[in-house]
C-alpha cells in the first residue's frame, strides 16, 4: 500500500470519527435534560406508545381513538426505539437524531463522490446549522420529512450526473419515506424542485427520463400498502388525512397557525445560524452568476449550485403561501443552504481567495451571538429578559472574545480553509451552556415532566386525571408522562369517580363549581408554570360521608 492510499485512509478515519463526535454531541447528548415540550413531542411519543402497546402498525391513536394527522415513519421509529430502550422522552427522541445523522452522512458521502475535498466542510455545516440542531432534538416529524427528502434530492442529482439508475432506485424509495414521514408534500416539493430545475436549463426531456417504471413501482410498493391499509381500516381518513390536514391546512387557517408573507425569510436565516452571512454571500452570488452565464453553468459544475438554489428557494415560496406556517416546515431547505455554501468555500479555497473584511466581521458577529442568549438561557426562561448586570457583562464579553477570535483566525493565510472549525467553536460552546445551563429552568417552565412526577409522588394509588383551563400543551404532556387518558372538563369530560384534577392557580372555586358538589382538596402548586392540582371525590362521596 502506497503511502498516498495510506494517507486517504487516515483522513477517511478522521473524517468519520469527526462526524460520530460532531452529531453525537450536537444531534444525541443530553436528550433527556429536559422533558417533551409543546404539544407536538408528547402527543406523538404517546400515539407511538399507544401503537406499540397494541402492536398496530397501522392505525395511530391518541386516548385510544385514532389520530390520523400524519403518516407513520415517526411512529415506526420510536416504536422502534421504545423497543429497544424501553419508553421514555429521549427514546421519543431519537428518531429525529439518528435521521439527522443519516441525512448528514448522505451529504457527507455524495460531496465524497461529486465534490471531493470539501465533504466533511458540507457534513459539518450541515451538522451545525441551528435548525438542523433544533429538530434534530425534537420528537417530531419534521426531521424525518427533511432527512428522507435531502437524500432523495441527492440521489437524483446523483442520477442526473452519473445516469446511475441505482441512484434513481434511490431517489425514488426515500422519497416514499419523505410520503410516510409528513405526507404528499415530500413528493409535491421534490417534484417542483425537478421540474423548475428541467426548466432553467431548457431540458424537458429530463423530466421524462425522471419518470423511470421501476422507480415509480418502488416508490408505490414502499408507501402506498401503509396508506390503502389504514383507509380500509378508517374510513375517514382520507377526508382528516388528505382533506383536512393537506389541503385544508395549507388553504385556509383552520389550524390558526396564520403568519405574515415574509415569515419565512427570517426564520431561514435564524435556522441557518451560525452560516447565515456566508450562505447569503454564495446565495447572492449563485444568482448573480446564473444571471450573468446562464448557459455556461448547465455545462459545468455550477449546476449544482442552480439546483440548490432552486432547493433552497422553492420550500420557503411553497410554505410561504399557506394560510398554516409553523418554523419545521422550513427544515428540507436549510440542507440545501449549507451544500451551496460547502461549494462557495470549494471554489474559494481552489482559487486561493480570501474572504472580505466586511464578510468576516459580519459572520463572526452572527456566529458569536448565539453564545449570549445560551449563558444566560435560564434569565431568558424564567424571567423573559436579557439581564444588564454583571451576567450580561460576562456574557456580552466572552461572545466578544469569540467573534474576535473567529474574525482574526479567517483573517491569517488560512481563510477560508478555516472557516468549518473556527465557526464550530461557538455553536458547540452554545448547545454546551443551553443544555448543562439552561435545562433545569425549560423542564420546570416548559414541560409537564416535573408537574407529573410531583402528582406521582403524591399518590396512594393511580387515579384518574383531568384538566381545566389549562393549555394543551400541559393536556398532551400529562398524557405522555402519566401514560393514561387525559379528561377535559371544557368537554363535559368530568370523571364521575375518585380524581385529579390540574387547573390554573387559584382555581379551587371555578373546579368545586364544575363537580357540582362534590369534595374538591388541594393539593399542592406548580409555581414555574402557575398550576395547581386538585383531589376531586367521586359522586356521591360527599353525601355518604354525613
Amino acid at each position: 500500500m502506497s503511502r498516498g492510499d495510506m494517507n486517504k485512509i487516515s483522513r477517511a478515519s478522521t473524517d468519520w470519527l469527526l462526524l460520530a463526535g460532531f452529531c453525537g454531541f450536537l444531534f444525541f447528548f443530553g436528550l433527556a435534560y429536559f422533558g417533551l415540550v409543546g404539544a407536538d413531542e408528547p402527543r406523538y411519543a404517546q400515539v407511538a406508545r399507544e401503537m406499540l402497546v397494541r402492536h398496530d402498525w397501522i392505525t395511530p391513536t391518541l386516548g385510544v381513538k385514532p389520530w390520523l394527522e400524519k403518516p407513520p415513519l415517526y411512529y415506526w421509529q420510536a416504536m422502534l426505539a421504545y423497543s429497544i430502550f424501553g419508553v421514555s422522552d429521549w427514546a421519543a427522541r431519537l428518531p429525529a437524531a439518528v435521521d439527522a445523522t443519516l441525512m448528514v452522512v448522505a451529504i457527507y458521502l455524495f460531496l465524497k463522490r461529486f465534490r471531493p475535498g470539501f465533504q466533511l466542510d458540507g457534513a459539518l455545516m450541515t451538522a451545525s446549522a441551528a435548525g438542523v440542531v433544533g429538530f434534530a432534538r425534537a420528537a417530531s416529524t419534521d426531521m424525518p420529512l427533511a432527512a428522507m427528502l435531502t437524500i432523495a434530492l441527492l440521489a437524483w442529482y446523483a442520477w442526473y450526473e452519473s445516469e446511475s439508475h441505482r441512484c434513481l432506485a434511490l431517489f425514488y424509495g426515500f422519497l416514499a419515506l419523505g410520503m410516510l414521514a409528513k405526507g404528499p408534500v415530500a413528493p409535491l416539493l421534490a417534484a417542483m424542485i425537478i421540474a423548475i430545475f428541467a426548466a432553467a436549463k431548457s431540458d424537458y426531456p429530463l423530466l421524462w427520463r425522471t419518470l423511470w417504471v421501476p422507480g415509480i413501482l418502488l416508490f408505490c410498493a414502499l408507501a402506498l400498502p401503509w396508506h390503502i391499509a389504514v383507509q380500509m381500516k378508517n374510513p375517514e381518513f382520507f377526508r382528516i388525512f388528505i382533506l383536512q390536514h393537506n389541503f385544508a391546512r395549507f388553504g385556509t387557517n383552520l389550524y390558526h397557525h396564520t403568519e405574515p408573507l415574509w415569515y419565512y425569510g427570517p426564520v431561514v436565516l435564524l435556522g441557518l445560524i451560525p452560516w447565515t452571512v456566508f450562505v447569503a454571500a454564495s446565495l447572492a452570488e449563485t444568482i448573480r452568476v446564473w444571471w450573468t452565464e446562464r448557459q455556461q453553468m448547465f455545462v459545468s459544475e455550477d449546476a449544482l449550485n442552480v439546483f440548490l438554489l432552486i432547493w433552497l428557494t422553492v420550500p420557503v415560496i411553497f410554505f410561504s403561501l399557506s394560510q398554516s406556517k409553523l418554523p419545521g416546515y422550513i427544515v428540507p431547505a436549510l440542507p440545501a443552504g449549507t451544500l451551496l455554501l460547502a461549494e462557495y468555500v470549494r471554489r474559494r479555497v481552489t482559487d486561493g481567495e480570501s474572504p472580505s473584511t466586511f464578510l468576516i466581521v459580519l459572520h463572526s458577529i452572527v456566529a458569536a451571538a448565539p453564545v449570549v442568549p445560551a449563558l444566560m438561557i435560564q434569565y431568558i426562561v424564567l424571567q423573559h429578559r436579557l439581564p444588564w448586570g454583571k451576567a450580561g457583562a460576562i456574557s456580552f464579553t466572552f461572545a466578544a472574545v469569540l467573534a474576535i477570535g473567529v474574525a482574526v483566525t479567517l483573517r491569517t493565510k488560512l481563510g477560508f480553509g478555516a472557516l468549518r472549525f473556527v465557526t464550530l467553536v461557538p455553536i458547540v460552546l452554545a448547545v454546551a451552556s443551553i443544555l448543562r445551563l439552561g435545562a433545569p429552568a425549560l423542564d420546570s417552565t416548559l414541560s409537564v415532566r416535573p408537574l407529573a412526577d410531583e402528582i406521582s409522588h403524591l399518590e396512594n394509588k393511580p387515579l384518574p386525571l383531568a384538566v381545566s383551563g389549562v393549555s394543551r400543551e400541559t393536556e398532551y404532556g400529562l398524557a405522555f408522562y402519566r401514560n393514561q387518558v387525559i379528561d377535559r372538563y371544557e368537554s363535559g369530560q368530568v370523571p364521575a369517580g375518585e380524581h385529579l384534577v390540574v387547573a390554573p392557580e387559584g382555581s379551587q372555586t371555578a373546579v368545586a363549581k364544575q363537580v357540582a358538589g362534590r369534595r374538591v382538596s388541594y393539593l399542592g402548586s406548580f409555581a414555574p408554570q402557575g398550576l395547581d392540582y386538585y383531589w376531586v371525590s367521586a359522586v356521591g362521596m360527599r353525601e355518604m360521608s354525613h
